[in-house]
């Protein structure tokens, strides 16, 4: 219901003459859209483009975030030196680093996938790092009693304790990326979902504008159905009714 009532909603206010169709496609035309898009446009080919530069970056600042929070977490440390630092450039938006980016990078995929890679990879570490100090002080204590290492707190501690929390921030961290897809397709892009959606703003072809968010809307649900469904598949103990 909470999906089907703005549905209705929108084909009764585009029905209902109030809003130009020019601004305001029906729900009817965006689908003829999607339809052409697919037989004449290749709509595929920009899924799976979008998709990778999406992935890409994620997965990028997965591997490098995951055990940099993890430290940040465990060892004050590292979190005086580290913590301040990603702080100040997480409120940079990612969009203020493409000129550097188009120098650094060039144009091609590499660029693109790094803005996506900026947009999250700040925002993850400071939420890995908030999820290992969450880990109750009692269950390091214990570790401590029964003479584990430092190494082995971190690993078989800190990390096993964090996991469903760490779970969840890649999940939300996934729908960052997506957000950041337009934005990465702005570098000299001539494929994807963004791009398409940025070049029919030029040519003011909302009902392709619409079809393409609502696209990118419905991938990004699937993906967080599918971490849903793995966090319950992890972690079945916390998800039995009591």
């Amino acid at each position: 219901m909470g999906l089907i009532s703005p549905l209705l909603a929108w084909a009764w206010l585009h029905n209902s003459g109030l809003v130009d169709p020019i601004f305001l496609p029906g729900p009817i035309e965006v689908l003829t859209r999607l339809g052409s898009w697919t037989m004449e446009d290749d709509l595929w080919g920009d899924t799976m483009i979008s998709m990778y530069r999406v992935m890409a970056g994620f997965a990028i600042s997965a591997v490098i975030a995951l055990p940099l929070g993890l430290l940040i977490g465990a060892f004050k440390p590292v979190e005086a030196l580290l913590e301040p630092l990603t702080d100040f450039i997480r409120y940079m938006p990612a969009v203020a680093f493409i000129p550097l980016v188009m120098l650094w990078l060039g144009i091609g995929e590499s660029a693109k996938i790094s803005i996506i890679f900026i947009g999250t990879f700040f925002q993850m570490v400071l939420m890995v790092a908030e999820n290992v100090r969450l880990v109750p002080s009692a269950q390091i204590e214990a570790a401590q009693t029964m003479g584990a290492t430092r190494g082995e707190i971190i690993q078989l501690v800190l990390f096993q304790s964090a996991k469903p929390a760490i779970l969840d921030t890649l999940r939300l961290t996934m729908g960052w990326a997506w957000t950041y897809l337009v934005v990465a397709e702005l570098v000299a892009a001539n494929s994807g979902l963004g791009y398409s959606i940025l070049k029919a703003q030029r040519f003011l072809k909302t009902d392709t504008i619409f079809g393409g968010i609502i696209l990118i809307g419905l991938i990004g649900l699937m993906m967080d159905q599918a971490f849903r469904w793995l966090h319950r598949c992890s972690f079945p103990w916390l998800h039995t009714e009591s």
